[in-house]
């Protein structure tokens, strides 16, 4: 790189002081200066390129002005740039930087990356999950500010920005009650995406609680939970089965769109239609719930709204805690949900 001026060069070639023109290009406008003699410290900083030094300044004022995020493998999922474009608006916003690294999946490497982004005299870090899980982030965070995206990390001291699903579950049967469906609802998906972590999915059983207590509120009940992997042929082979099996539902809540997507052609395959024969619910909105045919209801992530409120607790002044926020999933309503068939 180009040697850029320095201070010192700027105020040897505007015939001032380095003080002088310190206070010009910090834009100080309290100080006894003449007009002549700041647009010499302007003209000359130009001509010379001449840029702050942030290391020194961050020295000063105990800021770099920088934010590390940490994630094991959310960068490379379809759903990073939402979370990242999220959390670099924000940053933006407040005229910080996002410096963003990955352990990919190896927990071994957490510390090491932690570790960087402190030398580098960050002024916070976030550590992020890919999914919404426990985590046990490394302990050189301890004490420093933290925040928790996508994840939480019970016993720590840090917030948490996770998506509501909770709320996300009782959407799910507000719609289909909104549409008459009081009987024959099935969950397909569940609770533990299997193979089931130790602990299950948060998603999944925060959904299922949900949705089990908005449908029992209404007068209604699920006729069962279908546990199975979370992609479009565990949807379809479950799907297929329930109807062998004898079993006719009104509606289904599935746990992702790639398990509508599966159980789409089971129906199909079956001589069901979507709506008319069997209503569809589903979560996240990727991008071809809106391909489907018909068009999928779904209760979307807020994956940019999750990287924009993680960069904004960690800025606001004042102390952080361990308070878990959840940010709203937000209901996309299409032509896959309708009133019950005379059958269903």
């Amino acid at each position: 790189m180009p040697r850029r001026g320095t201070m010192a060069d700027v105020a040897r070639s505007a015939g001032v002081s380095p003080t002088t023109a310190s206070f010009v290009l910090a834009g100080r406008t309290d100080m006894r200066i003449s007009d002549a003699a700041r647009q010499r410290v302007l003209e000359a900083a130009r001509a010379l390129a001449y840029r702050p030094n942030v290391t020194a300044r961050s020295l000063r004022t105990r800021s770099s002005r920088t934010i590390g995020l940490v994630s094991d493998t959310i960068t490379t999922t379809p759903y990073a740039g939402e979370v990242i474009r999220g959390a670099l608006e924000a940053a933006r916003a407040r005229d910080h930087l996002l410096f963003i690294t990955e352990t990919g999946g190896d927990p071994a490497a957490g510390s090491g990356l932690v570790n960087a982004l402190l030398d580098r005299q960050v002024d916070a870090v976030i550590y992020a999950a890919m999914f919404t899980r426990h985590v046990d982030p490394p302990p050189e965070l301890d004490g420093g500010r933290v925040v928790l995206l996508n994840c939480l990390a019970p016993g720590r001291n840090a917030p948490s920005v996770v998506p509501d699903e909770i709320e996300a579950g009782r959407t799910a049967a507000r719609v289909l009650l909104g549409a008459g469906h009081t009987r024959g609802i099935w969950s397909i998906g569940g609770r533990h995406a299997l193979p089931a972590t130790p602990d299950g999915w948060f998603a999944g059983n925060e959904r299922i609680r949900g949705l089990d207590e908005a449908l029992r509120a209404g007068g209604a009940a699920l006729d069962g939970v279908v546990e199975c992997a979370w992609e479009a042929a565990d949807g379809y082979r479950e799907v297929r089965a329930l109807l062998a099996g004898g079993r006719r539902p009104g509606a289904l809540v599935c746990a992702t769109d790639r398990v509508s997507f599966g159980a789409y052609q089971a129906l199909a395959e079956a001589g069901l239609r979507v709506p008319d024969d069997v209503s569809v619910v589903s979560f996240d909105d990727q991008d071809f719930a809106s391909w489907l045919r018909p068009p999928l209801t779904t209760i979307a992530l807020p994956h940019s709204e999750l990287g924009r409120v993680a960069v904004e607790l960690i800025l606001d002044p004042g102390p952080l805690d361990a308070t878990v926020h959840r940010v709203p999933m937000p209901l996309r309503v299409r032509d896959s949900v309708g009133p019950p068939h005379e059958n269903g």
